[in-house]
């Protein structure tokens, strides 16, 4: 079996318009830290040393991640919207399928048309529960600044698509679902329609799903189906995501 990690590291990078802080405690303040209820310090250790540690700020969206329900609004399928340790953990580990949408921000976001042609090409009929991993290529951007504005995004119709075929989890390769912040932004200034904001997040008002959100390496799956996925998100409560190591596991 072969293991593919298909996450991004979580570390301060112009890549995230929400800084991640990580704060590194070394082993001679660790042991200051560990010794200090019993009056003594790093002169008492081992070596000199105690226990490193880090202090990390970030938001549960930061990294690769996972989109719960909750994250869309407050109910869905006119229930309560379930947040990330509510859902079922057999959806984060089931068969997988890569799908090949290559482009930029310029070529707008990826439609229905795309995916069915994709899955015509790959002679792949999706069954329920597949996660559906879509590679644009933006993955290559991280960790500038432009990872954030130059990505294609996916529309609401494709991923009513894939829920309506029974896909729970859809993943993308870039830094969000949904096509970059200012362009959805400049579309609703140009056109005063609400639906230009946010459609497919917005869509998990209406059917449950999760998004898998900055995945990377989807080039190094040597076959577009035919493997595993596994991306359990981290139990936060009452979150709206969940960070997530995501592996193919390929035979």
């Amino acid at each position: 079996m072969r293991f593919i990690d298909l996450s991004v590291i979580l570390e301060p990078t112009r890549a995230e318009p929400v800084p991640t802080e990580i704060g590194y405690v070394s082993h001679e303040e660790g042991a200051d830290i560990l010794g200090k209820p019993a009056g003594i310090d790093r002169r008492h250790f081992p070596d000199g040393m105690g226990l490193s540690l880090e202090y990390v700020r970030l938001t549960s969206h930061s990294g690769t991640h996972v989109d719960a329900p909750s994250h869309y609004g407050p109910t869905c399928e006119g229930a309560p919207a379930r947040s990330i340790e509510e859902l079922p953990l057999e959806w984060f580990f089931q068969d997988g399928v890569v799908l090949d949408c290559p482009g930029d921000v310029r070529d707008g976001p990826v439609t229905r048309g795309e995916l069915l042609e994709q899955l015509d090409r790959i002679e792949y009929r999706l069954k329920p529960l597949d996660i559906v991993l879509i590679r644009t290529g933006a993955d290559r951007l991280w960790p500038t600044a432009e990872y954030f504005t130059n990505f294609r995004g996916v529309t609401e119709d494709a991923t009513a698509f894939l829920v309506e075929a029974g896909i729970k989890v859809i993943g993308v390769d870039s830094f969000g679902f949904d096509p970059p912040f200012g362009e959805m932004l400049a579309e609703y200034e140009r056109t005063g329609r609400q639906d230009a904001l946010w459609p497919a997040h917005f869509y998990g008002r209406k059917r449950e799903y999760c998004q898998i959100e900055r995945l990377a390496y989807l080039d190094r799956i040597p076959r577009p189906h035919g493997f595993r996925v596994a991306c359990f998100p981290i139990k936060i409560k009452r979150a709206g995501a969940g960070w997530s190591r995501v592996v193919a596991l390929v035979p």
